[in-house]
């Protein structure tokens, strides 16, 4: 993978703001929990909404809003009455959904080492 070189200002170069932009993005929790209630197959919003759990119908509209403005996921409109709509990954959010999932393991993977640094860290700062 070629990185761009950092700059000698940490944030000043024309590449770091779209990296900046897509990892605010994706770093959001309700991002990465709707992109991995999408990797089974396509869900309907109430679906998705009780999948997810704690995210109100309005945040969840934001979200998939915004994951369908970057091509992440995709809506489809059945002509029911009343109409359904169902949300998929495309091919460009299935692709993100890789490395959130490594992302996952390595969390489960460490996070009793993390937890006991933090503790220790917070041991050290009450003396």
């Amino acid at each position: 993978m070629d990185l761009p070189t950092p700059p000698q200002q940490p944030g000043t170069s024309a590449d770091c703001r779209p990296i900046s932009q897509m990892l605010s993005r994706i770093g959001d929790k309700w991002t990465i929990m709707t992109i991995t209630m999408l990797l089974d197959g396509p869900k309907r919003f109430n679906e998705l909404r009780r999948a997810i759990g704690g995210i109100s119908q309005q945040m969840l509209t934001r979200t998939l809003r915004a994951l369908e403005n970057d091509g992440l996921v995709s809506r489809r409109v059945y002509p029911t009455i009343p109409p359904q709509v169902e949300y998929s990954l495309t091919t460009l959010g299935k692709s993100l959904a890789e490395p959130l999932t490594q992302l996952t393991a390595w969390v489960l993977q460490n996070i009793a080492e993390v937890e006991r640094n933090r503790s220790k860290a917070a041991d050290s700062s009450v003396d």
